[in-house]
C-alpha cells in the first residue's frame, strides 16, 4: 500500500476504476453553510475531481457553532472562498470553482449550463429549492436535496429517501406541494429528519419553521453543532456511492 497517496485507503475500498471515475467527475453544491461545508469537504476528500461550490454569503459569528469554516479568524470572509481553500489544500489536483452568487431565477442557467454529474441543494431558502430542484429535473441533472435540518438534535433520525415519501418534515411538506403544482411528483432524492416538530418558546401559530415564504413570518431556528453535518455528509455519502456505482437501495 502507497501511504503516500492520499487516495490509498479509498482505492482498497473501491477499486482503482472507481477512484479515477471520481476523479473525472464534476458536483455543485449549492450552499455552503452548515450542510453545505461538510459535505463539500466529504466530497473533496473522497476524491471528486471538479467542485463548483455556490454561496453569495459570508461567516458570521453565529455560524461558529455548526459550519466547517467558521472560526474566530474567518468572520468577514466569504463561505466559497474558504471552503475552496480547504479542498486545494486537501487535494491539490482538485478544480474548485467558488461562485459567491446567490441562486434564483435569474441566475439559474447560468449556473446550472456546465454538465454537472451530480448537484446538492444546500440551500436555505424556500423559492430558491424549489427552483433548483424543478430545474435539475427539467435538465435531467441528479440531484439529492438537504430538507430541514434546524430545530433537531436527534441523530439517529436522520434518513434518506424519496421527498414524496418522507415523512414529519415541515419543510418537505412545502416542498412536496409546490412541486407537485408544476407537475412533479417523485423521484426527489432528501436527506431529512423524522424528529417530532418542536415548537419554538415564543412562536404563534401563522410562523414559519424559519425557511421564510410570502404568506410566512421568518423566524429563526436553533441549530446545534452536529446534526447538520450529519445532513451534509450524508448527503455527500448518497452522491460518492452514486458516482461509484453503488445504487444499492436506491
Amino acid at each position: 500500500m502507497n501511504d503516500n497517496y492520499r487516495f490509498s485507503r479509498l482505492e482498497l475500498l473501491i477499486g482503482a476504476d472507481a477512484v479515477a471515475g471520481l476523479a473525472g467527475s464534476s458536483v455543485a453544491v449549492f450552499g455552503v453553510g452548515g450542510v453545505g461545508s461538510y459535505a463539500v469537504e466529504a466530497l473533496a476528500r473522497g476524491g471528486v475531481g471538479r467542485l463548483t461550490l455556490i454561496d453569495y454569503d459570508k461567516v458570521v459569528p453565529s455560524n461558529i457553532n455548526r459550519q466547517l469554516h467558521a472560526l474566530e479568524g474567518s468572520i468577514g470572509h466569504p463561505k466559497v472562498q474558504l471552503m475552496a481553500e480547504r479542498c486545494r489544500a486537501i487535494n491539490p489536483d482538485i478544480a474548485v470553482e467558488p461562485l459567491q452568487a446567490c441562486y434564483q431565477a435569474e441566475t439559474s442557467a447560468e449556473l446550472l449550463d456546465c454538465g454537472y454529474d451530480y448537484v446538492l441543494d444546500c440551500i436555505d431558502t424556500i423559492s430558491a429549492k424549489i427552483h433548483l430542484i424543478a430545474s435539475c429535473r427539467e435538465r435531467g441533472l441528479p440531484i439529492i436535496a438537504a430538507m430541514g435540518a434546524a430545530n433537531k438534535r436527534d441523530p439517529a433520525k436522520v434518513a434518506v429517501a424519496d421527498l414524496f415519501t418522507s415523512q414529519k418534515c415541515r419543510l418537505a411538506r412545502i416542498i412536496r406541494k409546490e412541486l407537485r403544482r408544476r407537475g412533479i411528483r417523485d423521484g426527489v432524492k432528501v436527506v431529512y429528519s423524522t424528529e417530532e416538530y418542536r415548537p419554538l418558546p415564543g412562536s404563534t401559530p401563522g410562523q414559519s419553521d424559519g425557511r421564510g415564504t410570502p404568506e410566512h413570518v421568518p423566524l429563526t431556528l436553533g441549530s446545534c453543532s452536529y446534526l447538520p453535518p450529519i445532513f451534509g455528509l450524508t448527503m455527500a455519502g448518497e452522491v460518492l456511492r452514486t458516482l461509484q456505482g453503488d445504487r444499492a437501495g436506491e
